[in-house]
């Protein structure tokens, strides 16, 4: 007689689940439901940082606005310099930035010029101060400087009508100065992505409360505060909700009654999502409930009402493997970015990783240059779901395919740095 098995659920511990969805699958999903939110501002551009833009900007003036020096030296006309012998040269006055020398030159003379000072008519070349020999109002320079040499023209960088940044980016710091040098103050933008979110569970507590036996302090609301403060999203922080049925759907409803998306975390793994999936029924739709990912294979998504539902796992270190890989995509998206594929690189692994076939796994990873300046990355530890250290000490995401095992030191693995990250 055979001995009896017990019929189980596909668990976390299950490297293998039918029902799963790989993630390229997943996230395809998850964009053709997201829609780009309506609404847009005008803002000074000092707050625009992280928005993203909701008009092509075009420049309305030449940068740099006339033809200047992009060096300390002296403004010289190419003829007066000299083929195989050394010459002399006359210094009639000098060209300070915002203050440029007004006169005129005649042959054989010159003028001393300041880096960004504007280019005195009749000059075509600057010749950098350490090339010269000056004694008193007389300089001598010899021909190997060319004509045109360290002379930045009208328009160089940017020139009239042209365009400087697309509708659809994601402003950086860079962007910032762009725009202010072209004079514009203030910039249309898209309305900032509202964002709801809350943790479950009846063990959970807020800073600042007792803990008493077998309670834990709820951090996954602070990661996911900063990851969607980096986005520029609207944050709306709805605390922790209890393991309560009626508690839980008030809060669904409320937050999809005042935010385009509605993050939580925990409540969505086997034997805890009961009343999500009885809410889920009542007030939306599910499109799927598991991704073929480690960690982070928990993962809901679907629509509650108005608003676009993502249910991330308990664990924090399956929050933020989440939220990178298909959380932020759809933010994205939602805020009226282009797309943007998140950087991956190859890297020297140095490290043995575990792994079975049949997830794709996000090992975190600190990823540096060898001895011989070529990438290099190693596992930060203990890799379990549970272990934020790991997101804490690490710099990269290592992803083992589904498909792969083990890997012994010496493999080249693809790597996806942290700062390709919001």
């Amino acid at each position: 007689m055979n001995a009896p098995v017990i019929q189980k659920d596909i668990s976390c511990m299950d490297d293998f689940d039918p029902k799963s969805l790989s993630p390229d699958i997943a996230l395809k999903k998850i964009k053709s439901e997201i829609t780009p939110v309506k609404g847009v501002e005008k803002i000074a551009i000092r707050s625009a940082l992280n928005r993203v833009l909701a008009e092509d900007i075009y420049s309305g003036i030449n940068v740099p606005s006339g033809t200047n020096s992009a060096m300390d030296g002296y403004a010289v006309n190419s003829k007066d310099i000299p083929t195989g012998v050394v010459a002399g040269l006359r210094v009639m006055g000098t060209s300070w930035a915002g203050k440029p020398f007004r006169g005129g030159l005649s042959t054989g003379s010159c003028v001393r010029i300041m880096t960004g000072a504007l280019m005195p008519e009749g000059t075509d070349t600057v010749i950098i101060q350490e090339d010269v020999e000056r004694a008193g109002d007389n300089i001598k320079i010899d021909g190997k400087t060319k004509k045109g040499d360290n002379v930045r023209q009208a328009g160089e960088d940017i020139a009239v009508g042209d365009l400087i940044l697309n509708r659809g980016r994601r402003l950086n710091p860079a962007d910032i100065g762009l725009i202010a040098s072209l004079g514009i103050a203030e910039v249309s933008v898209t309305r900032r992505v509202r964002v709801a979110f809350f943790s479950t569970g009846d063990e959970l507590r807020s800073i600042g409360e007792e803990l008493t036996d077998g309670d834990i302090y709820d951090s996954n609301r602070y990661t996911l505060h900063g990851m969607l403060s980096r986005m520029g999203a609207h944050i709306i922080d709805m605390g922790v909700i209890t393991d309560d049925k009626d508690t839980l759907e008030e809060a669904f409803a409320i937050a999809s009654n005042n935010a385009d998306v509605l993050i939580t975390s925990g409540g969505v793994s086997v034997g805890e999502a009961d009343y999500v999936k009885e809410i889920m029924a009542k007030l939306g739709r599910v499109e799927f409930w598991k991704v073929a990912i480690k960690p982070g294979r928990p993962l809901a998504f679907g629509r509650v009402d108005n608003a676009v539902f993502f249910g991330l796992p308990g664990n924090p270190v399956s929050v933020m493997v989440t939220f990178y890989e298909f959380v932020q995509p759809a933010l994205r998206k939602m805020s009226g970015e282009k797309d943007s594929e998140i950087l991956t690189l190859k890297a020297r692994c140095d490290s043995k990783l575990k792994k079975r076939p049949g997830r794709v796994e996000y090992q975190r990873g600190i990823l540096q240059k060898d001895e011989n300046g070529e990438l290099a990355v190693f596992k930060t530890g203990a890799q379990g779901s549970g272990i934020l250290s790991s997101m804490s000490q690490a710099n990269c995401f290592i992803i083992l395919p589904m498909e792969s095992g083990g890997v012994e030191p010496g493999t080249v693995v693809d790597i996806q740095p942290f700062s390709s990250l919001i």
